[in-house]
């Protein structure tokens, strides 16, 4: 459910690592119901962009705006008050504990009245979390298993469904099928596109054209530390096409 209002613009973003340039001038828009693919090569700035928008760096020019507010973060709490969450390949998750613990990881709910005594609702958090997966369409083993229990897809259901469970329209996914199998990418990138069904708004990278491909609506592409290109999925884009933009053996866009 595209409804066209951007959520998420980076205006002329520029970051410095001593004499390194590692993003130089870069624009870009995150919409609604969107996904939005970010690739690049080693060293193209896409770890650094997500840096920035995640809250852990600060640019050192350029504007970021959220629902039309410009915004600063100065940590990841700032960036995710802001309605942006990221999930990383390291996830944060916490094998020891069930899926719905996990998905209320300091977000606990408790029973009121108990004064100093704080006691967990776990029933409570065991079925709103139930809850959040049923609306999703995702199908994982009961809320009461352990996530050691899980495999790699599963947790990565669990992590992306987390972020969005907290109020957050805008999602930043790094690399979320990798070293995952056939079966376990389908049902992350099938939670993908559910959330787009529900209007959330994706930034999904990674380095696998077919994924991309799959998901995205759009593909921003990033090489030595700009933005080189802002491809439109629909116009016939083809994987070979993508890899070229990266590289730069062709900045030229596929004939509809």
């Amino acid at each position: 459910m595209n409804d066209g209002a951007v959520v998420l613009e980076v205006r002329n973003v520029w970051k410095q690592f001593g004499p390194v340039t590692a993003l130089r001038d870069v624009s870009l828009e995150l919409r609604s119901g969107e996904v939005l693919g970010l690739i690049g090569d080693n060293g193209a700035g896409k770890s650094t962009l997500v840096s920035i928008l995640s809250g852990n760096a600060k640019p050192d020019a350029g504007t970021l705006l959220v629902n039309g507010s410009e915004r600063s973060f100065t940590d990841p709490a700032d960036a995710r008050s802001a309605g942006i969450e990221t999930v990383f390949q390291t996830l944060a998750l916490i094998p020891t504990l069930n899926i719905a613990e996990n998905v209320y990881l300091e977000r606990e709910l408790f029973v009121p009245g108990f004064g100093l005594v704080r006691l967990m609702n776990k029933r409570a958090m065991r079925r709103d979390a139930r809850t959040a997966f049923e609306r999703f369409g995702v199908a994982l083993p009961p809320v009461k298993t352990k996530v050691s229990a899980l495999s790699g897809g599963q947790r990565q259901a669990v992590a992306i469904t987390r972020a969005v469970l907290w109020g957050s329209h805008i999602v930043l996914l790094d690399e979320p099928a990798a070293a995952l199998g056939v079966r376990q990418t389908e049902l992350v990138l099938t939670l993908i596109e559910g959330l787009k069904a529900h209007g959330v708004a994706i930034m999904f990278i990674s380095h696998n054209m077919e994924q991309v491909l799959r998901v995205a609506d759009r593909v921003a592409v990033m090489r030595l530390g700009e933005k080189v290109a802002d491809v439109d999925v629909a116009h016939d884009t083809t994987g070979a096409h993508l890899v070229a933009l990266m590289t730069g053996v062709s900045s030229e866009a596929p004939t509809p």
